[in-house]
């Protein structure tokens, strides 16, 4: 059971999630002992960050393309075990003073005077710090020398040619590492391995020259045999057991009956998987296993060939029962046990590159004399002279690389630290996380909270999760002139829209995409995710909606009746056409107008009616009733919005938006209406300016009666209305409303 008594950890609570500080020295050298439940990341892309990519490649020491907790790990532990003070990755400078190295331990001298060595080299050696080119420059051109003291050889014109051909044998069956420069070689303790397996292959040999084999030369082939028929005949012997012990079984137990015959295939041939799957042969009551009848035939060549094969120790030829098969497994056991101590390479630690040949091909490829030759380690002494001389070197690239490997781990790793053990740079808001790529500029509006993208439709399907709305951009970048080195192509992204709201964020809409380096981005909306972005637009959205949906049916209806409208006069001047034509005249229906004048009269009634009634209700409320009525109106329709929207806000979260980018977030990484208010910045003018109100496109003598006559009448409707509520006045609507009471027919009584 995981212990948390041993070392006292400092949390933080940021943007609701509690972190790791990892701000003192304890703190990192104790990292091994934190719950990795308790880490925000359980493992990451080692590309497409936006973090110092040799760091990411130094990290991965696996290959396989990701960071996870156990490399992690590692690279603290071996970071603070030479350093004098592991505080020192925190807030690091450009240069690692060489103060920063432990130099009371042997990995430590030995890290000091590389690096003192790299200064040498450099013609700078009074400096007392070190930069990360400096010691990647040192590295790669260390790495290039033949004697550069990693202690491993690959295959060079100018070493001997007894050596190189040494270094071919041994990467063939041995197997090799990789030099500091990336080329497959050898060290001394490859060296060993090889020669040893020769030993060890030459005394194998003998042995099994000294051995009887069962059935001479063809013993290997024979046991291959019997491993392949093994289960096959075993079953074969438990079911004529079975049948001996249950006389009348035999049919249920292996007879092949219509039943259980394999089925044909298109081609009308039975199928030979499912015939190899019925019993070896034909099963009666101890009967022995015969080659020449009653074998399935598709085990029958196998048999046939065993049978020839084990002649020689075979009872009868022609028969096998089951005390001949127990005896047959036990003639090869001497051979077996010798083929399972057969030699293999063995090193004390695993080779990076496997061997090409098998220990058995050793003799056709190397042959007899040249194995001798080998064993009397003339070519290995010299070799072992040329490994010396390696590592006697003073700034060998193995010592080079480790300064290295120290440099870049003090100046980033405590960075990568705050973007995987937590995300503190992303709460942080004062800079990027490792996953933010940039900052998008669209529709008055800055988002900080972009990631790259592969595959949005993959992409957007993880994403929408995570509650926000996401804006996904293709950009494009052309390189201005030839001398122009930035990135140019074409790259996905996607945006978390935090602020403000969707109204005018439609595919096709154009932007720019500013990444970290500064460089600029043609950016176009082609995919929304459309989700609550703040309660104010939640507040308006209801109204947006009618007044669209109004907008849209107005349209229509009035497309409509212009459609109607142009096809009734069409109709009528083609019939004004024919009378004319015809010498007609054109007659004018009164009992048609005169219906239509009735039924526009019945609607402004009706609408008259209404209003009046609005009116009425309006009238006879209290005056502190008026606002609690508007209040209760707005709830109505705003409230049900306004709460949805809060409660999806209150669940935005980062965990999907990086899940579905490649990361393994191991906490929620909730994004809160203060956080996404920071992420998503909208435009405004800065403060302590002169602004000036006169826009020359403004009409300068604009007409001021309508404005006036307009004032006037609110004036006067709410002195009227003032005026009918005190009863002052009389309502000039009350006989209206009492007349159009008196029009209404009376409810009939319902029939007893």
């Amino acid at each position: 059971m995981k212990k948390y008594n041993t070392f006292c950890w400092k949390f933080v609570r940021i943007g609701g999630l509690d972190q790791v500080t990892l701000q003192e020295a304890d703190e990192l050298v104790h990292l091994d002992e934190l719950d990795p439940k308790l880490w925000a990341a359980l493992s990451c892309p080692a590309a497409g960050l936006e973090f110092d990519a040799r760091t990411l490649e130094l990290l991965d020491t696996d290959h396989d393309g990701r960071i996870r907790i156990p490399e992690v790990r590692e690279a603290v532990r071996w970071t603070c075990a030479r350093l004098a003070d592991p505080a020192s990755l925190v807030n690091p400078p450009d240069a690692m003073p060489l103060s920063a190295i432990r130099s009371d331990t042997p990995q430590g001298h030995t890290l000091l005077a590389a690096a003192r060595h790299v200064l040498d080299t450099l013609g700078k050696p009074e400096a007392d710090s070190l930069n990360q080119q400096e010691a990647m420059d040192a590295a790669a051109h260390a790495a290039q020398h033949l004697f550069n003291g990693d202690g491993i050889f690959p295959l060079d014109e100018k070493l001997p040619d007894d050596v190189q051909a040494f270094i071919t044998q041994a990467l063939t069956f041995v197997g090799g590492r990789k030099d500091a420069g990336g080329q497959p070689g050898i060290d001394r303790e490859i060296s060993v391995a090889f020669l040893q397996l020769i030993r060890d292959w030459r005394s194998w040999q003998s042995g099994m020259s000294a051995l009887s084999l069962p059935v001479g030369d063809d013993t290997a082939r024979a046991w291959a045999l019997i491993l392949q028929l093994k289960p096959k005949i075993d079953d074969y012997f438990l079911r004529c057991q079975l049948a001996s012990f249950a006389p009348g079984t035999e049919s249920g137990i292996g007879s092949i009956t219509e039943e259980k015959l394999p089925t044909e295939d298109e081609h009308g041939i039975l199928q030979s998987s499912a015939l190899a799957d019925l019993p070896l042969a034909r099963v009666e009551a101890d009967r022995p296993l015969q080659p020449a009848s009653g074998i399935n035939p598709a085990w029958a060549d196998q048999t046939e060939e065993l049978f020839r094969l084990l002649a020689p120790i075979l009872p009868h030829s022609d028969h096998m029962s089951r005390g001949d098969w127990l005896a047959v497994q036990a003639a090869f056991n001497a051979y077996i046990k010798a083929v399972n101590e057969k030699p293999v390479p063995k090193t004390s630690t695993p080779v990076d590159i496997p061997p090409l040949a098998q220990p058995e091909d050793m003799e056709k490829i190397l042959g007899a004399k040249n194995m001798d030759v080998l064993l009397n380690g003339e070519v290995a002494a010299r070799f072992d002279k040329l490994v010396q001389k390696d590592l006697a070197v003073p700034s060998g690239s193995g010592g080079v690389a480790d300064v290295e490997k120290l440099v870049i781990f003090h100046r980033h790793l405590h960075r990568l630290l705050m973007n995987f053990v937590s995300f503190h740079d992303f709460y942080n808001l004062s800079g990027q996380a490792a996953f933010q790529n940039g900052v998008l500029y669209m529709d008055g509006r800055s988002c900080r909270l972009c990631v790259p993208v592969a595959d949005v439709d993959k992409h957007s399907a993880m994403a929408t999760f995570s509650n926000l709305c996401l804006a996904y951009c293709e950009c494009r970048r052309l390189r201005k002139n030839s001398a122009d080195t930035s990135p140019e192509g074409t790259i996905t992204i996607v945006a978390a829209i935090t602020q403000g709201d969707a109204d005018l964020l439609i595919p096709g809409r154009n932007g720019v995409f500013v990444d970290n380096l500064g460089n600029d981005w043609d950016a176009t909306l082609v995919k929304l995710i459309q989700a609550p972005i703040s309660l104010r637009q939640a507040l308006w959205a209801p109204y947006k909606r009618v007044a669209r949906m109004a907008t849209e049916q107005l349209a229509k209806y009035s497309s409509s009746k212009t459609s109607s409208i142009d096809a009734a006069a069409a109709k009528k001047l083609g019939d004004v056409a024919k009378n004319l034509s015809s010498g007609k005249a054109s007659t004018f229906d009164i009992g048609k107008s005169a219906g239509i004048f009735a039924a526009v009269g019945l609607a402004m009634g009706a609408l008259g009616t209404a209003l009046a009634s609005i009116v009425q209700g309006l009238l006879s409320l209290s005056w502190w009733q008026l606002p609690l009525l508007v209040l209760a109106l707005f709830l109505v329709f705003s409230g049900p919005s306004v709460l949805m929207a809060w409660l999806k806000l209150r669940k935005r979260t980062l965990g999907p938006l990086l899940e579905a980018s490649g990361w393994a977030v191991n906490s929620f990484a909730p994004i809160n209406l203060r956080i996404g208010t920071a992420l998503t910045q909208k435009a405004k003018l800065p403060p302590n300016i002169r602004r000036d109100m006169k826009d020359p496109f403004r009409n300068q003598n604009p007409a001021k009666w309508p404005t006036v006559i307009l004032l006037i009448a609110l004036l006067a409707g709410t002195a009227v209305g003032g005026l009918i509520y005190t009863k002052r006045i009389e309502n000039p609507f009350a006989a209206w409303i009492e007349r159009m009471d008196q029009d209404k027919p009376p409810h009939s009584s319902p029939a007893k």
